[in-house]
C-alpha cells in the first residue's frame, strides 16, 4: 500500500525535470565559453537623432540585468552584438478636427541585429525587428511637452526585452 502512495513522487519529479524552466540568465543557447559581451553603439541608416544611443543603452541594460554575461564596450569580448537601425518613421495617426493638426503619431523602427562570437561565427541573427510606439501631441504651446523621446525609450525597452529573450532562448 505504501508503495502505491509513493509511486506518484518519482513520476512528478520526472515530469518537472523536462518542463522547460531554467535559471535566470542561464543563456541556454549560447556557447558556454561566452562570458563577456560587447555591445557597440547601434549603427543607423536614418536621419533620426539619438535613437541609436537610447536603443543601445536599453539593450546593454537588459543583458546586464537578465544574464550572467559581463557586458563591456570592448569589442575584444567573447561575443559582439551589432545592431543597425534600418528605418525609423513617424506617421500621424489621428487628427484634431478643430485645429486640423495631428493629435497622435506612430513611430515605427526596423532594426537588424547580429550576434557573433570571437571568431565571427553568427550565434544569433534577426534582420527584421519591427517595433511601433504611439504618442500624443499637444496644441497648447504653454504646456507643450515633446513626447517622441519617451516613445523611443519605451520602444527601445520593448526591443531590448525581446532581443535578450530571443538570444537566450535561441529563437
Amino acid at each position: 500500500m505504501r508503495l502505491f502512495a509513493l509511486a506518484p513522487i518519482p513520476l512528478a519529479l520526472f515530469a518537472l525535470s523536462g518542463c522547460g524552466y531554467h535559471a535566470l540568465g542561464a543563456a541556454t543557447h549560447l556557447p558556454p565559453d561566452v562570458k563577456t559581451l560587447a555591445v557597440p553603439v547601434f549603427a543607423t541608416k536614418t536621419e533620426a537623432y539619438h535613437t541609436e544611443t537610447v536603443m543601445t543603452q536599453a539593450v546593454i541594460r537588459e543583458f546586464a540585468t537578465r544574464t550572467r554575461l559581463r557586458v563591456t564596450p570592448d569589442e575584444d569580448a567573447d561575443a559582439v552584438l551589432h545592431g543597425t537601425i534600418l528605418k525609423e518613421t513617424v506617421e500621424p495617426l489621428t487628427y484634431n478636427s478643430s485645429t486640423l493638426q495631428s493629435s497622435s503619431f506612430l513611430i515605427t523602427v526596423v532594426v537588424s541585429v547580429t550576434l557573433n562570437d570571437r571568431d565571427g561565427k553568427v550565434l544569433y541573427e534577426n534582420k527584421n525587428y519591427v517595433y511601433r510606439q504611439q504618442y500624443q501631441s499637444t496644441t497648447n504651446l504653454s504646456s507643450f511637452f515633446e513626447e517622441s523621446p519617451a516613445a523611443v525609450e519605451r520602444l527601445s525597452r520593448e526591443l531590448a526585452r525581446q532581443l535578450v529573450a530571443d538570444v537566450l532562448e535561441g529563437f
